[in-house]
């Protein structure tokens, strides 16, 4: 019987032989074929793979829909170009996922890895949540949080529960954020606090390129970077360089000065700031401010640039002062000590109006240190009804009131009178004026001297006629405004009585009451009414003693 088995085996082996020695040539080719395809089987990347677990057990537990294989030890697994580890899990084939527990770690190439206690893979969707102590590193960058969702798809990890993202030497604090792997950008809302040893923001949203190291601003925030604190609603900050450059009416604080604009660039390291549109510098040490279009501020020399619409603001005084120039300039002496002394520049179409005096002037320079203000170039100064004019004009001060002034060349006073064209006139090679508690005490004309004077009678306030005289040196003693007396030297002098006063004699050569150019309000200082050429003051040269040779 086993004979006969055995010879039915061999001769079936022999007929198969025979059989492929037989078959033809397209056949054989064939084989070929489906051999070859049958040895390189393509893989499902879409299936999630285990690749490798110590224990592997198959129940049905009744807390599953689907009965899980049960893993344990080092286990593994695989999925579109990602390997997940952990200490133990429930692989569901069926739907494509598994749920891990202990150490759980998720690595993608050698950039990006995810770790937690525990975490839930839904292969279908390549979405990975991960909860308890996780720590999600991409590059230089780690975000920690309890709970995260990992979106493989959108390369996008977000947090609901609150998270932290340390970044190099800057960290992100949040209740809820977003951190995007493929372009390297993280976004925050709620309760964002963003800091480093250098500065500290606050808002409620924020977006931060980890790659360039740069927060954009897209709500009320707020900055602090060593002494400036700043406010914007919508602008960037560059971690790295300590640059801002803010929009939307945003407010640079730098303990006693504060500089607002629609935009604005701050250098923290250079301590410089630049403001563009509808800028507002404020001192309230010194209760001054400056407006413009422009700004320039540098806090580390305490210079400072505004141009374009200019105006400076003084309100230390009970009547607050109204400047306005082509251009300011500040420079500061002695930056930041006991002895700190600034200067002030403003050149071209310089107007200033308080209520009480008025100027107008091409530049004007003003010295802290001396308190002393000098207008150039065809300088007017109104006092209520009367007008100084010269080729130079030193105010000095006295805790922001005037305590004298000084014309240089060409020095012409002038006060108008109740009587229709009736001027008290005097002009003089140079002129003082004293003042006490801001009202003029005594003045003084020097060299040259050419007087047109009205005296008063003072019974019934009438005037009396008119003086003329020439004299070297007149002064003049005043109180509440009125004249006391008047001395001069000897004089050469002719009184005209008030029906008798000839045409040419009311008016000294060189008279012009420039009424019309005067500031009549804050507004009106912008508006700039020079005058004549024939009015200009030709400057007159100095004599000079005449070289000697020895």
């Amino acid at each position: 019987m086993r004979r006969a088995v055995f010879t039915m085996a061999l001769l079936l082996l022999c007929m198969s032989l025979a059989a492929s020695f037989t078959a033809s040539p397209d056949d054989k080719k064939g084989r070929a074929k489906t051999s070859r395809k049958a040895a390189a089987p393509k893989k499902d990347t879409k299936r999630v793979y285990l690749i490798h677990a110590d224990e592997l057990s198959y129940d049905k537990p009744y807390t599953y829909i689907e009965a899980p294989q049960i893993l344990n030890g080092h286990v593994e697994f695989e999925h579109a170009g990602a390997r997940l580890k952990c200490d133990s899990a429930c692989f569901f084939e069926a739907s494509n996922s598994f749920e891990a527990f202990g150490n759980v770690k998720m690595t993608q190439g050698d950039t990006l890895s995810l770790t937690s206690d525990y975490g839930f893979y839904d292969g279908n969707n390549q979405l990975l949540e991960a909860k308890d102590n996780v720590v999600l590193k991409h590059r230089k960058t780690t975000l920690y949080t309890d709970s995260l969702y990992f979106d493989r798809i959108y390369s996008m990890g977000y947090f609901e529960e609150g998270g932290q993202l340390v970044d190099g030497n800057t960290t992100l604090i949040s209740d809820w954020g977003e951190y995007h792997t493929d372009t390297k950008t993280a976004i925050f809302y709620y309760d964002v606090r963003m800091h480093d040893k250098n500065f500290l923001l606050t808002t409620d949203s924020l977006y931060y390129d980890t790659n360039l190291k740069m927060a954009h601003i897209v709500g009320p925030s707020d900055i602090t970077s060593g002494k400036s604190h700043i406010y914007s609603e919508l602008g960037y900050y560059d971690t790295q360089r300590e640059q801002s450059r803010l929009m939307r009416r945003s407010r640079i604080d730098n303990g006693q000065r504060t500089i607002t604009a629609d935009s604005i660039f701050h250098d923290e390291p250079k301590a410089i700031s630049e403001a563009f549109g509808d800028v507002v510098y404020e001192d309230k040490t010194n209760r001054n401010k400056m407006l413009s279009d422009y700004g320039y501020y540098d806090d580390s020399t305490g210079y400072a640039l505004i141009t374009d619409s200019a105006l400076v603001i003084d309100y230390s005084q009970p009547d607050t002062l109204y400047m306005h120039a082509d251009t300011f300039k500040v420079f500061t002496f002695n930056h930041k000590t006991d002895s700190v002394n600034r200067i002030l520049h403003a050149y071209n179409h310089v107007k200033a109006y308080r209520r009480d005096v008025q100027a107008v002037c091409d530049s004007l320079v003003y010295i802290e240190k001396d308190s002393c203000m000098t207008l150039y170039r065809d300088p007017i100064l109104w006092n209520l009804n009367q007008q100084l004019l010269g080729e130079v004009i030193h105010i000095y001060m006295n805790d922001s009131t005037v305590n004298r002034a000084h014309v240089v060349n060409q020095a012409f006073s002038i006060e108008k009178l109740k009587e229709d064209k009736a001027f008290n006139q005097v002009s003089s090679k140079e002129m003082f004026a004293f003042f006490d508690h801001g009202e003029i005490r005594e003045a003084k004309a020097v060299t040259n001297v050419v007087v047109a004077y009205y005296p008063e009678d003072h019974a019934d306030s009438s005037y009396v006629g008119l003086i003329t005289m020439n004299t070297s040196q007149l002064r003049m003693f005043l109180k509440d405004r009125q004249l006391e007396r008047i001395w001069t030297p000897k004089s050469d002098g002719v009184m005209y009585p008030m029906t008798q006063i000839p045409p040419q004699k009311r008016f000294l050569e060189g008279f012009a009451w420039f009424d019309d150019i005067r500031p009549t309000s804050p507004q009106d200082v912008f508006v700039w009414r020079g005058k004549r050429q024939d009015q200009v003051l030709k400057p007159q040269e100095r004599r000079e003693p005449p070289k000697v040779k020895l």
